[in-house]
């Protein structure tokens, strides 16, 4: 096992998701925060915002040592209580200007914890969220799934399905992807390639979907249906996602944590699209889980 390797990849990986994302967008750049953490380790934050494509999105890398680890880290492991850990990743969200163009989420990570014989694992998934379906987005960004992770696509899938729902909403945050967590199979070697594999797979195919929207005109109903929508990917992020309590409850840097929210929200009570709308077939079709790859 040897972590350096996993940093070297991480950092490789934030810098050519920077450059594919600012290729697509066209005008803006990505800024960089660098920071460090008292307990140990640190980061480096990236932002895009108000860009001919993106509105907000974040691509932040962090390696970072604590003492003990927080009690979302040993929810499956109550051994680890306590322990010294490490963990680094990548933790990518996207928010588009155009209503038409999906959010994304992307996050790959690894775990270890200090000592003479160290327990480790990987972790990772990407998943969209769509504000108006297309079939054509779904299957391909699916197929792309199904083949960075092969024989492992339907309990991932499965697993992501499950993992983000808004559970006091009963309804999915958005189509899905892939999601694994505390991956150890095959030993360390086939464990990252798994995790390398979901992280260089995401930007492509993101990208490869924006590219196809991003010219679609628009107007106030679809920014308002957005907004309110992305109000939804709030409540997800703030009370359910196991990231976000980890930083957390692990003193976290809170600027890296929050990035993944978007910038503009609304909440209208009791909001309920019109029968036969496209809006209404995102929440009908859109966003029950089933198979999208053909």
């Amino acid at each position: 096992m040897n972590p350096e390797d996993v940093r070297q990849y991480l950092l490789g990986l934030q810098d050519r998701l920077c450059t594919l994302c600012e290729s697509v967008d066209g005008k803006a750049k990505y800024f960089e925060d660098v920071w460090n953490r008292a307990e140990g380790g640190g980061g480096r934050t990236r932002i895009i915002a108000d860009g001919q494509v993106f509105e907000k999105g974040g691509v932040a890398f962090s390696d970072v040592r604590g003492h003990a680890l927080p009690p979302s880290a040993t929810v499956a492991r109550p051994d680890l209580a306590g322990k010294g850990f490490r963990a680094m990743g990548v933790s990518v969200v996207h928010h588009p200007l155009n209503p038409y163009c999906p959010t994304s989420h992307m996050n790959v990570r690894f775990f270890c914890t200090d000592g003479p014989n160290p327990v480790w694992w990987f972790g990772g998934g990407f998943d969209l969220t769509p504000y108006y379906g297309f079939e054509e987005d779904a299957q391909s960004w699916h197929q792309a799934a199904q083949t960075a992770t092969g024989s492992y696509y339907e309990k991932f899938k499965r697993w992501c399905d499950d993992y983000f729902l808004i559970k006091h909403r009963g309804e999915q945050r958005g189509i899905g992807g892939v999601f694994f967590d505390d991956f150890t199979e095959g030993g360390f070697d086939q464990a990252f390639a798994m995790m390398q594999k979901v992280g260089d797979a995401y930007g492509p195919a993101y990208c490869e979907i924006l590219r196809r929207r991003k010219e679609m005109s628009y107007g106030e109903r679809e920014k308002e249906w957005q907004e309110i929508r992305r109000g939804r990917y709030a409540e997800f992020n703030l009370v359910w996602d196991r990231g976000t309590i980890f930083g957390l409850q692990s003193g976290g840097r809170t600027e890296s944590i929050l990035m993944s929210l978007p910038p503009r929200v609304r909440w209208v009570y009791g909001h309920q699209p019109l029968a036969g709308t496209p809006e209404a077939k995102l929440l009908s079709h859109y966003l029950k889980v089933q198979s999208w790859v053909k």
